[in-house]
């Protein structure tokens, strides 16, 4: 395969990734959602808890393809940077918004959010990335790994005095409680799970893309490239788990661990993906995941949009959300498959618009 060929699997992958998260954001009821579909209270890691990492870690892989040509033919790197720089600023600047949509309060408005980290990370791991070869991102990533384990695990927490890895007396909430107090997750107030300090981790996890887009992009026989994705996958998988042994997996702090387990099962997913997509040729299943993976941002915002006007639009004097999801489905189904139906409602949704948006030939970037 050409190491310049578009990955097909890469959109798929992509694609799968945002439908599932439209599905665990969007359930008609919290209180009665199935359990693989809700994030694990603290410690331990569920399927949803897989979501946000595997975004980082395409963002990872994504920026091998729009940079290494660049880079490798020279092209003047202030451009470069400015380019990452714009869209850097852009992303975070849209998650500002969307944290703040139909409630702007200055004194109450979170500042970390889901795109607010995806924009510092996508900015710090693409300059990074310019201005070092691989070996050298590879020990990054292990730095960064040990580093926060360490700040996790070694230092006190001022006004405790000793470290902490429950919630909210870590030093990570520390920080973020002495920088951006008022600021935080509505539902904690004391603590963010894109908190500043884990932003740290999360770099390692777009660098673990970096290092699998590299992978992908060499050329070599497939069956030794498969049998490589999946041997390295399965050992990160098992690393993460032996380490959560003494550092828990948990992605609200976002540990090393957590970031070994997750890029490992990243990259069996997209080895599975790409073997019977880009190898096999088996494409297709692949369509509807195609057009979520060929406009994740703009379905990202949509999504969250969607979401918000329905709390905000009221109906009967409740939330338009709680009554479509009482009146359309919980009238008939069970509390938890109605939930589901709900969910499944908002991913039809915004896969219709996918849709159109591909078909009309219309890709948002920034």
């Amino acid at each position: 395969m050409s190491v310049t060929k578009r990955l097909l699997s890469l959109d798929v992958f992509r694609g799968l990734t945002i439908a599932f998260m439209i599905l665990v954001n969007c359930p008609g009821d919290w209180d009665n959602t199935y359990g693989l579909l809700l994030h694990a209270d603290w410690h331990g890691c569920t399927p949803t808890d897989l979501v946000f990492p595997f975004f980082l870690f395409i963002v990872g892989i994504a920026i091998t393809y729009s940079l290494s040509k660049k880079k490798a033919e020279g092209v003047d790197k202030r451009k470069i940077y400015r380019k990452i720089l714009i869209r850097t600023l852009w992303i975070v600047g849209i998650g500002l918004f969307l944290n703040g949509a139909f409630k702007f309060n200055l004194a109450t408005w979170r500042i970390p959010g889901v795109l607010t980290r995806i924009g510092l990370v996508y900015g710090i791991c693409a300059a990074i990335y310019m201005m070092t070869n691989i070996r050298s991102l590879f020990w990054i990533t292990i730095g960064c790994l040990l580093a926060y384990w360490g700040l996790m695990t070694l230092i006190p927490v001022p006004g405790q005095g000793y470290p902490s890895l429950e919630m909210g007396k870590d030093i990570g909430a520390w920080l973020d409680r002495l920088l951006m107090d008022g600021h935080l997750w509505s539902h904690a107030k004391t603590w963010d799970p894109e908190g500043l300090l884990s932003t740290l981790p999360a770099l390692g996890t777009c660098f673990a893309g970096i290092l699998a887009g590299t992978w992908m992009r060499i050329k070599m026989d497939e069956n030794a490239k498969w049998a490589a994705i999946f041997a390295v996958g399965f050992i990160l998988v098992v690393v993460g788990q032996l380490w959560g042994e003494v550092f828990p997996i948990n992605k609200k702090m976002w540990t090393s661990s957590y970031v070994l387990y997750h890029s490992g099962l990243a990259l069996l997913t997209l080895g599975t993906v790409w073997w019977l997509v880009d190898v096999k040729g088996y494409k297709g299943w692949t369509k509807p995941f195609v057009w979520f993976g060929m406009n994740p941002l703009f379905i990202y915002i949509l999504h969250s949009m969607i979401t918000k006007i329905m709390f905000a639009i009221k109906i009967s004097g409740s939330p338009a959300y709680s009554w479509i999801h009482e009146n359309l489905f919980l009238s008939w189904l069970s509390p938890h498959n109605a939930s589901l139906a709900f969910a499944l409602m908002h991913v039809g949704i915004n896969l219709l618009v996918a849709w159109i948006l591909y078909k009309k030939k219309i890709f948002v970037k920034v």
